[in-house]
């Protein structure tokens, strides 16, 4: 079962439709976590949401909880999520990209994705990750061909995931085929 956390965003049932494809999907408002059906998740899926990862508590407190423990996968505010846990500041980018469509980069360290494969992806996002960001597990695997922006990162000893881009955006390319990448890591 893939467990995911709504952070009251309009894209979250995209997502559900997109990881239905694979698996039984149970969703729960992020005010209203299911613990027990958490436990039972093979994944864990931190969606997108307004805001920064600072407002959101419960769920830097399921993610310490469950890393390593479980498959974790974060998308926009849930890869922001991620990263702020992981000792990243998420920062306001110069342009806004909500509703842009953007050439996105893979680069050598990505165990997951051919490396120098270019996909065409959808964002929808204000906030970023601060660079320089160094972590010993965690290793940015894709960026924006344009604005050098990470985009992606794997952790794959902890089987921790995160898109920046929305995979399950109209406007992302092979949104299937990304996400199955990670669904059979």
């Amino acid at each position: 079962m893939i467990y995911i956390i709504d952070h009251q965003d309009s894209f979250t049932f995209n997502l559900v439709h997109l990881l239905s494809k694979f698996d039984e999907v149970y969703v729960s408002n992020y005010f209203d976590i299911n613990y027990r059906k958490l436990s039972k998740s093979n994944l864990v899926v931190f969606s997108p949401g307004p805001g920064e990862p600072k407002d959101y508590p419960i769920t830097s407190d399921i993610y310490n909880r469950f890393k390593s423990k479980k498959k974790l996968l974060g998308i926009c505010l849930g890869f922001q999520q991620i990263l702020f846990n992981e000792k990243g500041k998420i920062c306001q980018q110069k342009k806004i990209y909500h509703g842009h469509q953007s050439k996105i980069i893979v680069l050598k360290n990505s165990k997951l994705f051919k490396h120098k494969t270019i996909y065409t992806v959808g964002r929808y996002h204000s906030l970023k990750l601060f660079e320089p960001y160094y972590s010993d597990q965690i290793k940015i695997t894709m960026r924006c061909t344009t604005t050098k922006v990470a985009m992606a990162f794997e952790d794959n000893i902890n089987k921790v995931y995160g898109f920046q881009f929305h995979p399950e955006s109209f406007l992302t390319k092979n949104g299937k085929n990304i996400i199955q990448k990670i669904i059979f890591a």
